[in-house]
Formats: C-alpha cells, sequence, structure tokens
C-alpha cells in the first residue's frame, strides 16, 4: 500500500512539473544597453524598444532577479512597448493558468516617469493580442513587488505578450515607465467550476 502513494504521489508531482510552462529568459538577463531587446524575447511594435538595465535612461535600480531587468515605456505621441516569446508548451483552451512577474516604476527613466500598468497577452501567432490574461492597475511604486495572474485560456494559444499601457481612462498620452523582472513559470491551476 505504501509503494502504491509513493508512485501516486511521485506521479503526481512529475506531472503537474510537466504542465509547468518555462519561459526563455524569464529575467530579462543581458547586456544592460537601451533599445535592445533580450535574448528569448521579440519586439511586438514598430518602435518597440524596450531596455535592458540598470544603466542606461538613468536607471539605476538593482534587478529582483539576477543581473538585470527589463524597462518599457509610453510616449506623448501615443505609441507603447511590448515584448512576446513563442511558448515552449502552448497554453491549451479552457484550462486555468497562474503566472507571477516582478514590477516597479523609475523615477529617473529620463524623464519617462509616470506609472504605467502592464497588460499581458496571449496570442495564436507572434504578436497577436488575441486574449487579454490580465493587467495590473499603475504601477506607482518603485520597489519591486511581485504580482500574481489567474487566467483562463478561451482557445490554444502558442504565444505570450508583455505590454507597457496607459492606465484605463487616461484621456491622453505621456511619458511613463514600467521594470519588468523574475516572470514565473506559467502554472495550471484549479478552475473554480471544477472543484
Amino acid at each position: 500500500m505504501f509503494r502504491i502513494f509513493v508512485l501516486i504521489l511521485c506521479f503526481g508531482i512529475t506531472g503537474s512539473s510537466s504542465a509547468q510552462i518555462r519561459l526563455a529568459n524569464p529575467s530579462f538577463e543581458g547586456d544592460p544597453q537601451d533599445a535592445t531587446t533580450p535574448t528569448g524575447w521579440m519586439p511586438c511594435m514598430v518602435g518597440s524598444t524596450p531596455d535592458i538595465l540598470p544603466g542606461a535612461w538613468g536607471v539605476y535600480t538593482p534587478a529582483s532577479d539576477g543581473e538585470t531587468f527589463l524597462g518599457m515605456i509610453t510616449r506623448e505621441d501615443g505609441s507603447w512597448e511590448n515584448i512576446g516569446q513563442r511558448l515552449k508548451q502552448p497554453l491549451k483552451a479552457l484550462e486555468c493558468y497562474s503566472f507571477q512577474i516582478d514590477l516597479a516604476r523609475s523615477s529617473t527613466y529620463s524623464d519617462y516617469n509616470m506609472p504605467l500598468k502592464l497588460r499581458i497577452w496571449a496570442g495564436e501567432t507572434l504578436c497577436s493580442l488575441d486574449q487579454l490574461l490580465g493587467e495590473t492597475g499603475f504601477i506607482k511604486h518603485t520597489d519591486w513587488q511581485t504580482y500574481t495572474f489567474n487566467f483562463l485560456t478561451k482557445k490554444k494559444y502558442n504565444y505570450i505578450i508583455l505590454e507597457a499601457h496607459y492606465a484605463t481612462g487616461v484621456l491622453f498620452s505621456y511619458k511613463g515607465n514600467i521594470l519588468l523582472d523574475a516572470c514565473s513559470t506559467i502554472n495550471p491551476c484549479i478552475r473554480a467550476d471544477k472543484l
């Protein structure tokens, strides 16, 4: 009986870890420089030129995880930045997932200092914004804080996109920034309707 319990336990642990989706370069490691997308990620908009920080644009915040992190901005002309990557395993249709990321804002980002929100999208193709998985409110704090997103997919998706954006309800474009670090694996979660 004890052997059966151990086998079930081991299978459960193996099964749950294989269902995790690991991102490539989840902490945005690379050589600090402006207008550079970290390895494993792709810019998703014309003019999307994220920065590998610290060091560029007057941002010297220590990384939350590893050596570097990502900075994205919005501009007064109404443009904003986003990046995406192909997932190693697709998000399955009608499944519940959980994802965490550390976020902050810099007060010294070369005049791009207003707070923004982060939007997380799923896409069927690279950079297609097919389903909004979650979004934050204003990220006003300058210290790193961990945000958790739980979402239910509508379809099968192969890509994830992280997007800096103006706050909801703001009627004008402005110069803002958001800092990102320490993406977790995308983990399956239990749907409330299956409890």
